[in-house]
C-alpha cells in the first residue's frame, strides 16, 4: 500500500509544504528551471525518495537510484560513466543516493567532479545530520533541505487516502485510530503498512486500542546512541533541568532510557550538570549525583533507573548558578595570558637556609593569627592586578558565600 499510494505529483506530498507547497523552496526552484544538487535530510518515511522521483520527472531527468548500503566505488564509476554517455546524447541523469551518509569520505569525494561539471544532478537522502556525516566539499556543492517528521494531520491524510484506495473505512475506534497515528511516530510508510495490516484482518467491528496493539507492532522510537538523536535528547534533558522544569526533564530521561541509552552515560552527564549549572548554589547536588550514580551501579536496571530519575528531579528543582563554571573559565584564560609568572615570595615555603636568604616566606601573615582570621594579603603573582573570577549569583547557598566574599573584600580594602 505504501508503494501504490506513492504520490504522482509534488502537490500530493504531505507534511512538507515548506518545500513543495505553493511558496516552497523546491517549487520556486522548479519554476526558475534550475534544479540544484540537493541533500534531503529527514527521518524515515517522510517522502525523501518520493520527492526525488517527482523532481526528476518535473525536470525531465532520467531517475537513477542507488543505495550507499549496497553500493561501492565500482557501482559509482559505472553510474558516472553512463551519465557521461547519456549527456553526450542530450539526456541528463538525476542520481538519487539513499543513505548517502553511509559512504565514506573518499567515496563522497568521488561525487565532486561529476556534480561540479553537471554530469549528474545529485540528490542524496540522509537521516543523519549532514554537518557531521558529509564532507564539507560535497556540502558546499549541494543545497541541504530539511524534511519534517509527519504530524497528526499529515498522518490522518494518509489514512484517508488508504481508506479511499481500499474503498472502506478502517475498522478502528476513534481512540484506536489516534493510537495508530501515535504508533507510526511520524513515519508515513509505517502508518500505511500498519493500515494495510488492519484492512487484512477483516474485522467486522471496530478494533479498540488493545486489539490494535495485538494486531500491529508499534514502530520503534528513533534513537541511536552513536548518532545525532543521542546528542539531541541529552541536550533536551540538560536544558530542561537548567530551566527548572522537572516534568520535561523526566520526559527526556524516559525517552533516552526507553531508547536504550546506557544509564551510566546519563549519570555522568548529570554529574557534570551538578557542577556546571548548580555549583555552590546547592553543594549537595554533586553529592546527590555521585550517590545516584553509585546506587545505579549497585542496583542496575530497572531498579536503579529510579535513582537516576530521583537525581533528575533533585537537579531540576535545585537553585541554579554557573558562577563556578564561569569563574574557572576566566581563571584559565588569565593563566594562559600570564604564562609562567611565579607566586609572590611571601607565600612560598622556605625549607632551606638559601631560600630564606632569598626572601621566601618573608612577610607572610598567618591568617589564623590576624583579626577575623583574615590578613587581606595578595596571593596573585607580582605585577598583575588582583582579579575577581568568582562572582556568586546570590541564589541558594551562594547567597551566604556572596555575603562572606563581600565582607572580606571590605576588609581587604581597609587593610590595603
Amino acid at each position: 500500500m505504501a508503494e501504490s499510494l506513492r504520490p504522482h505529483d509534488l502537490s500530493a506530498v504531505v507534511g512538507q509544504d515548506h518545500l513543495v507547497g505553493p511558496q516552497g523552496s523546491l517549487t520556486r526552484m522548479l519554476e526558475r528551471g534550475s534544479l540544484a544538487s540537493l541533500i534531503l535530510w529527514g527521518p524515515p518515511g517522510v517522502g525523501k525518495t518520493t520527492i526525488a522521483r517527482l523532481l526528476a520527472d518535473r525536470a525531465g531527468l532520467i531517475f537513477v537510484q542507488i543505495s550507499a548500503v549496497f553500493s561501492g566505488v565500482a557501482d559509482l564509476k559505472r553510474v558516472f560513466e553512463d551519465a557521461a554517455r547519456r549527456r553526450r546524447t542530450g539526456d541528463r541523469i538525476l542520481l538519487f543516493v539513499d543513505e548517502i551518509h553511509r559512504f565514506n569520505r573518499a567515496q563522497q569525494d568521488g561525487f565532486l567532479p561529476v556534480v561540479e561539471d553537471g554530469t549528474i544532478t545529485l540528490i542524496g537522502a540522509t537521516t543523519e545530520n549532514p554537518s557531521f556525516e558529509l564532507n564539507g566539499a560535497l556540502l558546499s556543492r549541494c543545497q541541504v533541505l530539511v524534511l519534517k517528521r509527519l504530524d497528526d494531520d499529515a498522518l490522518e491524510l494518509l489514512l484517508a487516502r488508504a481508506e479511499a484506495a481500499a474503498g472502506t473505512a478502517l475498522p478502528l475506534t476513534q481512540a484506536a485510530r489516534s493510537s495508530l497515528r501515535a504508533m507510526a511516530d511520524g513515519d508515513g510508510r509505517a502508518i500505511l503498512n500498519m493500515a494495510e495490516q488492519v484492512f487484512a484482518a477483516r474485522a467486522t467491528i471496530p478494533l479498540d486500542e488493545a486489539e490494535l496493539t495485538n494486531l500491529v507492532a508499534r514502530r520503534a522510537a528513533l534513537y541511536d546512541r552513536d548518532r545525532e538523536e543521542h546528542y539531541n535528547l541529552i541536550s533536551a534533558l540538560h536544558k530542561s533541568m537548567r530551566g527548572s522544569d522537572p516534568d520535561a526533564a523526566l520526559y527526556w530521561l524516559a525517552r533516552m532510557l526507553v531508547g536504550g541509552e546506557d544509564a551510566r552515560y546519563i549519570a555522568r552527564r548529570l554529574t557534570r550538570f551538578a557542577v556546571e549549572d548548580i555549583g555552590l548554589a546547592d553543594p549537595g547536588a554533586l553529592t546527590q549525583s555521585i550517590a545516584a550514580w553509585e546506587a545505579y551501579e549497585r542496583l542496575g536496571s530497572p531498579e536503579g533507573d529510579l535513582a537516576i530519575a530521583q537525581l533528575v528531579l533533585y537537579l531540576a528543582t535545585a537553585p541554579k548558578s554557573n558562577a563556578g563554571y564561569r569563574a574557572f573559565g576566566a581563571a584559565k584564560r588569565a593563566a594562559q595570558a600570564t604564562g609562567s609568572l611565579p607566586p609572590p615570595a611571601h607565600i612560598l615555603n622556605a625549607p632551606t637556609k638559601l631560600m630564606k636568604t632569598l626572601g621566601y616566606g618573608a612577610g607572610y601573615a598567618y591568617d589564623h593569627d590576624t583579626q577575623d582570621a583574615f590578613s587581606g594579603q595578595n596571593y596573585f603573582p607580582d605585577g598583575i592586578p588582583r582579579e575577581q573570577f568568582y562572582r556568586p549569583e546570590g541564589r541558594g547557598h551562594e547567597h551566604e558565600i556572596k555575603r562572606r566574599l563581600d565582607h572580606w573584600a571590605k576588609l581587604r580594602d581597609e587593610r590595603a
